[in-house]
């Protein structure tokens, strides 16, 4: 496995949200790698570059996945009433 391999780190993230863990920080970076690991995996989140826990896209997808995954946004998303209803209808 090349963890700076954008398609290898994508198939991976894709199986367990998680595997964002072992990426390359380029890749921790990367919108779409990121958004897929979420998608699997809420909790991935917290393995991201810290700029997205800010970003709406990525939160909302995030909670979406897990509710509990908004312990892991930035402050001003925990208090966006639209991804904390998403979160509270999330699957935990």
């Amino acid at each position: 496995m090349d963890w700076n391999n954008k398609d290898e780190v994508l198939d991976a993230v894709r199986k367990k949200g998680y595997a964002l863990e072992h990426a390359a920080t380029a890749l921790k970076s990367d919108r779409e790698v990121v958004l897929a690991a979420v998608r699997q995996n809420g909790h991935a989140l917290e393995l991201a570059a810290a700029k997205f826990n800010a970003d709406p896209m990525i939160v909302m997808a995030a909670v979406g996945q897990n509710g509990f995954a908004l312990e892991h946004a930035a402050a001003e998303l925990k208090a966006d009433r639209k991804v904390v209803l998403a979160a509270v209808g999330a699957k935990c």
